[in-house]
């Protein structure tokens, strides 16, 4: 219920928390089992009055569930990342459709060029899985141009383990191990130009920045380690500050500039 969880969000602050992530198996529908309705959006304006809460991140949302309710939530409230996991899984209809995905590729496209257009600030990570079963070079080379077209901010690449008593494990066209591999390579290749491309874009862009840690550098210098509000803790880089002194202190966020932007990490500079 909203009730619990405001509750355990109020607490969480209270302890130190600066950012609350809402992730769930299917995140969109919250609520939609307890009011009958979508509420996500409703939440996100009652978290976002919990003081001293600076940044609230969604994490796994199927593209066909994200409304206008939600999208105009996220752009009108501050403390609301612009930032989104999708998880499409592939872009070829044909193995959308083996997968019991609702959403096919030219509607994937409609809605990240949304989003894009209503938050052009939004950082988009999704993942993908190679191997599925039936999965054709035709297939992959689908997958391949749709990565290279809409150009995620982040994406995770994961070949398919066969599971024993799915019904996709029990299919006869399986695809050889050593084609998955091949497969999963060839897309983080793509992904890492992509992201570095991406990333040197942000260059000399001035972004807010969360410390997690400060580690020793070189020559006495203490080096703080954290994230852009545009990367989610663990499953994306890293942004490094060199020479930070005692300038900051873990879990500030403080206003940085992007001096240097690499594969998937950066390198900023503190705002003065």
């Amino acid at each position: 219920p909203k009730e619990l969880v405001l509750e355990e969000a109020r607490a969480l602050v209270s302890e130190g928390a600066g950012e609350l992530i809402l992730v769930a198996q299917e995140t969109t529908l919250y609520g939609t089992d307890l009011y009958k309705k979508k509420a996500l959006a409703e939440l996100l304006a009652e978290l976002s009055e919990i003081p001293n809460l600076q940044w609230i991140r969604i994490l796994y949302c199927y593209p066909e569930e994200i409304e206008p309710e939600l999208i105009q939530e996220m752009k009108r409230n501050p403390k609301v990342c612009h930032y989104l996991d999708l998880p499409i899984q592939h872009a070829s209809d044909r193995i959308l459709k083996r997968m019991n995905r609702r959403t096919r590729k030219e509607e994937l496209k409609e809605k990240i060029a949304l989003l894009r257009k209503e938050m052009p600030d939004i950082a988009l990570r999704t993942t993908i899985i190679t191997g599925f079963p039936g999965e054709t070079e035709e297939d992959f080379q689908d997958v391949l141009s749709f990565i290279s077209e809409e150009r995620f901010d982040r994406l995770g690449v994961f070949p398919y383990s066969q599971e024993e008593g799915t019904i996709a494990g029990a299919r006869e066209d399986q695809v050889p191990e050593e084609v998955k591999e091949e497969r999963y390579h060839t897309l983080m290749s793509i992904q890492a130009a992509i992201s570095e491309e991406n990333n040197r874009d942000l260059e000399g862009t001035i972004d807010y920045a969360m410390i997690e840690e400060l580690e020793e550098g070189d020559n006495d210098t203490v080096l703080a380690k954290g994230r852009l509000k545009s990367q989610a803790p663990d499953v994306d880089g890293n942004m490094y500050i060199e020479d930070c002194g005692d300038k900051v202190k873990a879990g500030d966020i403080v206003q940085v500039q992007v001096e240097q932007g690499f594969a998937y990490d950066v390198v900023a500079t503190i705002v003065e």
